[in-house]
């Protein structure tokens, strides 16, 4: 994703949909926003992968602060979407906050 976020002044947020051996299908942009905020709406983010038909997906933001913590936002969204993939059989396999100094990933870090 560092081609996509890399010197970013804004929020972009994009999901990495994954085919039943976790080969990447497709990435699509679901949103951008400002420099410290982007909306992730659950109902775009999972349209978009039963349309592609995707057994898993991986959700990628990044931080244009550089800042790699997650905010209580990105944690809440995380867990409500973990929740409603399960339902979808959709599985969410990790979220990563991307930086141009690094990257967070909630399944590195026991979050997910």
């Amino acid at each position: 994703m560092k081609p996509f976020l890399y010197d970013e002044l804004v929020e972009h947020f994009y999901i990495m949909l994954l085919d039943r051996n976790n080969q990447v299908l497709k990435f699509h942009k679901i949103s951008s926003g400002g420099t410290h905020a982007t909306l992730a709406d659950p109902k775009l983010i999972f349209k978009k992968a039963l349309d592609h038909l995707a057994c898993g997906i991986i959700l990628v933001h990044n931080h244009p602060s550089g800042n790699l913590k997650p905010s209580e936002q990105d944690r809440t969204l995380t867990r409500r979407l973990a929740e409603a993939g399960k339902y979808l059989e959709v599985s969410v396999l990790d979220h990563v906050i991307f930086a141009n100094v690094g990257y967070f990933s909630f399944v590195d870090e026991g979050l997910l």
